[in-house]
């Protein structure tokens, strides 16, 4: 099999209000593919969905159960900068996310901070120097 994942995701209570987090707090441009049920958003090469969480565990054919706090699995964003890293953390925040690990120097020589979304869904957004963006934005590691 190929490596490689093409969708990623998220199930939400409130589709609408993670709509506007996302656009509004991260930038994302939502898809016309989208509709009343799902959200989509292009990241990248890598396509980035929002769904009902109880439609969500339907369509999966398990019982609906709510989240732990921590699930054991973060998406991060790498960006160009400590000083855009600064300005994410000030945008969600402003739209209630609840900062987990403020903008900060990190034990692996870059910078990084965690937020958790409205659904509690836990972000790392994080300058690497060590992981450099090609011009799409994205991370190409040395084979």
């Amino acid at each position: 099999m190929f490596p490689r994942i093409n969708l990623i995701t998220l199930g939400v209570s409130d589709l609408q209000r993670s709509i506007d987090f996302y656009e509004k707090g991260l930038g994302w441009k939502r898809s016309e593919e989208s509709n009343d049920s799902v959200a989509f958003f292009q990241i990248g090469a890598v396509v980035f969905g929002l769904f009902g969480e109880e439609d969500l565990a339907k369509d999966i054919g398990i019982p609906f159960q709510k989240r732990q706090e921590f699930s054991g699995i973060t998406l991060a964003q790498n960006l160009t900068s400590e000083a855009e890293v600064d300005s994410v953390i000030e945008k969600v925040r402003k739209l209630g996310a609840k900062i987990l690990k403020e903008p900060q120097k990190v034990f692996w020589g870059g910078y990084s901070a965690y937020f958790q979304d409205p659904d509690g869904h836990i972000f790392e957004v994080a300058y690497n120097p060590f992981f450099p963006l090609n011009q799409k934005g994205e991370i190409v590691l040395n084979k």
